[in-house]
């Protein structure tokens, strides 16, 4: 049987990362997406080829037109039909209220958060709907349903965004056999955090989640692999929330 191909944009670390690892133990040939750190993006690709699939990397900034049709290009080249994409590119912006945020600040994060995630999800759309059908899993956030007030509002609303796009994709796409699907994750212990400037945020936020942790980034790609995976076939239109209960 043919392995499935999956495209996992933001795939050098954290979330995406785990994803990689965990999709290409359970079967799958990766291209990683990344958009500086290529030494961390190739170390995946590593660990998926340890893990028996292939695996191409492919530097992509996902909120540009170009860049996307490039990534998937070179994963139908190197790899073959792509059969499945997790949408997982993500940038928070520094922490802080929206009334102290950067105009540039904003724009980025919805140019990315939401523009990129539309740009991906489209472009596995057409080749999908072309091949016969595939499986989508975007990546969202508890926060699109608590708003984070005081720190990243801005985040969250593009993630909102990506949870109605879930909801409606799903229902367009259900009659070409595609499946669209999403992760909201809780905290998470990556390195997203130092990179809002707030290293010790989820060890601080993870002591008031109920199961009185952060999350771990396996743990999300556990989620993922599941949507992606034949025991979901009759699961679209889903976000399916891992984040500790919180």
């Amino acid at each position: 049987m043919t392995r499935p191909v999956t495209v996992v944009t933001g795939g050098s670390r954290g979330i995406g990362a785990a994803a990689c690892l965990r999709l290409a133990a359970d079967g799958h040939d990766v291209a990683v997406g990344y958009v500086r750190d290529e030494k961390a993006a190739e170390e995946v690709a590593a660990g998926v080829r340890a893990a028996g699939g292939r695996a191409v990397t492919v530097r992509v900034d996902t909120s540009v037109e170009a860049d996307v049709e490039r990534l998937f290009a070179v994963a139908e080249e190197r790899l073959g039909p792509v059969t499945g994409l997790v949408n997982n590119a993500a940038v928070t912006g520094p922490l802080g209220r929206l009334a102290d945020s950067d105009t540039a600040d904003l724009r980025r994060v919805l140019d990315v958060n939401l523009l990129g995630t539309l740009l991906c999800a489209r472009r596995a759309a057409q080749l999908m709907t072309a091949h016969g059908g595939g499986a989508v899993v975007n990546v969202s956030s508890g926060a699109a349903t608590l708003g984070s007030p005081g720190e990243y509002v801005h985040y969250a609303a593009s993630k909102a965004g990506v949870d109605a796009l879930t909801v409606g994709l799903a229902k367009e796409l259900g009659p070409q056999g595609i499946r669209v699907n999403a992760v909201a994750p809780g905290v998470t212990d990556t390195d997203m955090h130092a990179a809002m400037g707030d290293p010790d945020r989820a060890r601080r936020m993870g002591a008031a989640v109920p199961l009185g942790r952060a999350g771990r980034a396996e743990e999300v790609a556990a989620g993922i692999a599941w949507l992606m995976s034949p025991d979901a076939s009759y699961t679209t239109g889903t976000v399916l929330r891992v984040a500790g209960g919180r």
